[in-house]
């Protein structure tokens, strides 16, 4: 009796470790496929901080990476970008889930978010470093980009002309860990609370149908 107490036990932990494998193996390609099918924008409209606190607050981005790219020379310094001489962007690299938020759709949340009309300037940030572009990842995203900048600026969105320019991504890195998740991290730095918050209040209302949970503005 107790050796077939004792079959029957091998004959289950058996079973159950299989199917434990066979669940964890499903959820590892699960994950694979999730991670597959997300896609990457670089975006640069101004000062990163900025960019960076905005979108991430847009369902189905999964990060939002503070960065620089379109120099002329890899990985370079937070000052040497800010001179102006290397020429690098502050931008954005935006990951996201297209089941859930388009790359059109972000970009409508791009030309609403900042100023595509003030060569190498946002407000009181000036150099080139804060120009407005479009760094595209393939050949399919720039002829959406290119569409989506004709049809802004045919609207009547912006009284002047758009400036943004489209181009390859180049010469991207990522920015030093004190950019990263910078509003978030510091929300009561003068930049912040004068700058950010105000566009952060505008952004929540004209977007609300495309916030996360908990974002929506009262």
């Amino acid at each position: 009796m107790n050796i077939i107490r004792l079959l029957l036990t091998i004959s289950a932990i058996g079973i159950l470790a299989s199917s434990t494998a066979i669940a964890q193996q499903t959820n590892n390609i699960s994950m694979e496929e999730n991670v597959e099918k997300l896609q990457q924008t670089t975006l640069g409209a101004g000062c990163f901080w900025c960019v960076e606190a905005i979108f991430e607050e847009v369902k189905g981005v999964e990060s939002v990476v503070a960065g620089y790219a379109g120099g002329e020379i890899e990985d370079p310094s937070y000052r040497q970008v800010a001179s102006g001489a290397t020429g690098h962007a502050e931008v954005t690299r935006i990951t996201y889930d297209p089941s859930v938020v388009s790359f059109k759709q972000l970009l409508e949340v791009f030309w609403h978010t900042h100023n595509p009309t003030t060569k190498n300037r946002q407000g009181a940030d000036v150099g080139p470093q804060y120009r407005s572009v479009i760094f595209y990842h393939n050949e399919e995203q720039k002829d959406i980009a290119q569409q989506s900048l004709k049809k802004t600026d045919s609207s009547d969105l912006w009284k002047d002309s758009i400036v943004t320019q489209v181009q390859p991504l180049t010469n991207y890195s990522k920015a030093e860990n004190y950019h990263q998740n910078y509003y978030e991290n510091n929300p009561n730095a003068g930049y912040c609370t004068v700058v950010i918050a105000p566009k952060l209040k505008k952004f929540r209302k004209e977007f609300s149908h495309m916030l996360k949970e908990k974002k929506e503005e009262s």
